[in-house]
């Protein structure tokens, strides 16, 4: 069973659109995935942006690959290290803790992803 940042099992991030490194709509990881996409996000147009300016494009479709590409609201399981990057430069997107996998502590603390936790209203 994977587990997220609370030792709980992990709660699936998104099926539209389709996430995870192995494509099943969790913040699935493990020694494979070296890119670590452990952080469930919702995106923003201000992250998209950043994405988008340091080489990273997740806003264009790439059917080849499936990716519809992103727009803001979407979740997305996001690459820890990308997130600490996005987050030292102030636009780190807002994080689902339940669908965040426990590995992701191996980088960012979790006070710190507390701070961004999405709240649904």
């Amino acid at each position: 069973m994977h587990t997220n940042i609370y030792g709980e099992k992990l709660i699936p991030c998104s099926t539209k659109p389709m996430t995870g490194y192995y494509r099943n709509g969790c913040c699935d990881t493990d020694d494979d995935d070296t890119g670590v996409h452990s952080v469930c996000v919702v995106v923003t147009n201000e992250f998209l942006k950043y994405s988008y300016l340091i080489g990273n494009d997740l806003v264009t479709p790439m059917p080849e690959w499936n990716f519809p590409g992103l727009v803001p609201g979407d979740r997305w399981c996001l690459c820890a290290s990308r997130w600490v990057e996005a987050w030292q430069a102030g636009v780190a997107p807002l994080v689902i803790l339940e669908a965040t996998h426990e590995k992701t502590l191996d980088l960012i603390p979790l006070d710190e992803l507390v701070k961004f936790a999405f709240k649904n209203t």
